[in-house]
């Protein structure tokens, strides 16, 4: 339980400003909204499956030295803290694609996202939250974090369009992102 908590929390502040909840509103604007959000569940569940995987790997490889992969964590939170302050953009061809794209709306969108959502911050957190904690609790997690942040993005950008407070969203996700990273590098430094 605690690691679907703490991945469901920690994924949904990586979504916030993210690119991905600027396609979901575009998505949006032409298709249903519960179809984005199927789309969106079903390409984050797979994506975050492979992400798991490839952490609990990570963390079985190296169980005896759980500390190093703390101390590496927190360094990676620290560094998602900088990229969330350095911000995510979707490009006018990224929006161009999500506004023409044809076909049913929940594969062009799973397809969108799943492309997206590889390699992302949000990938890269999921994998680092997995080197630690329980990859069932995770994976669930960081699917319900994402689609949580997602679906928050569509209601709000339809009720205030682009009105939103992107400073704010992004600075409190880059402080949230930093202070993880700050307790899991003191936390590994003190298991030494």
């Amino acid at each position: 339980m605690y690691a679907f908590l703490l991945s469901t929390a920690v994924i949904f502040v990586a979504e916030l400003g993210d690119k991905s909840q600027l396609m979901a509103m575009t998505f949006a604007t032409r298709y249903r909204a519960r179809d984005v959000i199927l789309g969106i569940t079903a390409a984050t569940a797979i994506v975050h499956l492979a992400s798991v995987g490839i952490g609990a790997l990570i963390g079985d490889a190296f169980a005896e030295h759980q500390h190093y992969i703390t101390i590496v964590a927190g360094i990676a939170f620290l560094f998602f803290a900088g990229w969330t302050l350095r911000g995510d953009e979707l490009t006018e061809d990224e929006a161009k694609k999500a506004r023409n794209s044809r076909g049913m709306a929940i594969f062009a969108v799973g397809i969108a996202f799943f492309l997206a959502e590889l390699g992302d911050k949000t990938m890269l957190a999921t994998i680092t939250l997995a080197t630690q904690e329980g990859w069932l609790g995770t994976w669930i997690g960081s699917t319900v974090g994402m689609v949580a942040a997602d679906a928050l993005a569509i209601g709000v950008g339809a009720l205030l369009g682009r009105n939103l407070p992107e400073k704010v969203i992004k600075y409190g996700a880059a402080a949230l992102f930093a202070v993880f990273g700050i307790i899991l590098v003191i936390d590994g430094a003190l298991q030494m």
